[in-house]
């Protein structure tokens, strides 16, 4: 796969203040987080192309602390909401109060009045929650009451799922599934990174509080001064839609989309939503990256977290121990095994898997 139109585009300044600004939240999420360079990347190709983002994998990868310290580098407000079965849509929206002194009703906000909305461990609570939840993803509003609220802009939710764990969890549907802009995959640390962890963690110590002590955690240790700010982010938004996408590359988007629709061993596939998140990824990918322009390696790399949530693998391809990666690869064609490597590649350096 070529794509000869994308041309040599020279970055503008707005352009290389945004990569500037990018790189800045960057290094201070290493400061805390050790590697999950992966995962960044995707947690701002998100935020920046106002997508909602899934993410998939055990306790204890700094999930929560990834989005707390991303909050605090682009000053933006952060609320974490614990999904458990007994949770009511009330609790996440909010509700009407009745003030008994004076018989009148009064708006409480719930926690999705923010900017960063931590989703923990969504799959645990009852349909009638996550669709209360995803209706306001979709629409960037809720209702309480007789009142119509806005959410906060930008509004971005990030959910998590634990793979293991599946008793007393609800599904997500593969009709909410496809509200989530973005589903990455997170795996362990590799063995020279897990040594970082517990180096740092061994020289946090304790924190004095009232008469007695606690000992400090990493988000003890958070900074919260911004390293950038509500415009540049909003600069970064507009960067994203400057970039440029030839014809060609929308072309093999669009083929890619149907290969999903027609091949043998999916009985769903992709919707249009799919080949929107493909183009707005990869370039958001490219402005990461330092370029105005995308590339077949920006579609190659956001394919798995754009496509893998979306399909569905029939009975037969089950039966005959297919998996979804496995079938990917064979969609993107040749250029799937340099996926493959590419992933495996990243694995090693990184300490994820696709």
């Amino acid at each position: 796969m070529s794509d000869t139109n994308t041309g040599n585009l020279p970055i503008s300044e707005p352009q290389r203040r945004t990569v500037d600004f990018i790189d800045a939240v960057r290094a201070r999420v290493g400061e805390v987080v050790v590697g999950q360079d992966e995962v960044v990347e995707r947690l701002l190709i998100a935020l920046f192309t106002g997508g909602h983002l899934l993410l998939q994998g055990v306790p204890g990868l700094a999930k929560t602390l990834l989005v707390s310290v991303l909050s605090k580098s682009i000053d933006l407000s952060f609320n974490r909401v614990q999904f458990t079965v007994d949770l009511l849509p009330s609790d996440i929206l909010g509700s009407e109060i009745l003030d008994p002194r004076t018989n009148v009703f009064h708006t409480r906000k719930g926690p999705i009045f923010t900017n960063l909305l931590l989703a923990d461990e969504i799959n645990r609570a009852a349909p009638k929650v996550q669709s209360a939840l995803l209706e306001a993803m979709q629409e960037r509003r809720v209702t309480i009451g007789t009142e119509t609220f806005d959410l906060p802009a930008p509004f971005l939710v990030i959910a998590t799922q634990n793979p293991v764990e599946q008793a007393g969890t609800f599904e997500l549907p593969e009709a909410q599934l496809d509200r989530f802009m973005l589903c990455h995959r997170l795996s362990y640390p590799t063995p020279d990174e897990e040594r970082e962890v517990l180096r740092r963690n061994t020289r946090l110590g304790v924190r004095r509080q009232d008469r007695g002590a606690v000992a400090r955690t990493e988000f003890d240790v958070l900074s919260h001064e911004p390293v950038g700010s509500i415009d540049d982010l909003v600069s970064a938004m507009e960067a994203v839609h400057n970039v440029y996408v030839s014809d060609t590359f929308t072309d093999h988007v669009v083929e890619l989309v149907s290969r999903t629709r027609s091949h043998p061993a999916l009985e769903l596939g992709c919707s249009p939503r799919a080949g929107i998140a493909l183009v707005k990824a990869s370039r958001a990918r490219a402005l990461i990256h330092g370029r105005n322009y995308v590339t077949p390696e920006d579609l190659y790399r956001v394919a798995e977290d754009v496509i893998l949530h979306r399909v569905r693998l029939n009975y037969e391809a089950l039966a005959d121990g297919m998996t979804g990666p496995g079938v990917l690869r064979e969609l993107l064609g040749p250029h799937g095994e340099t996926l493959r490597q590419t992933s495996r590649n990243g694995a090693a350096a990184h300490g994820r898997v696709s």
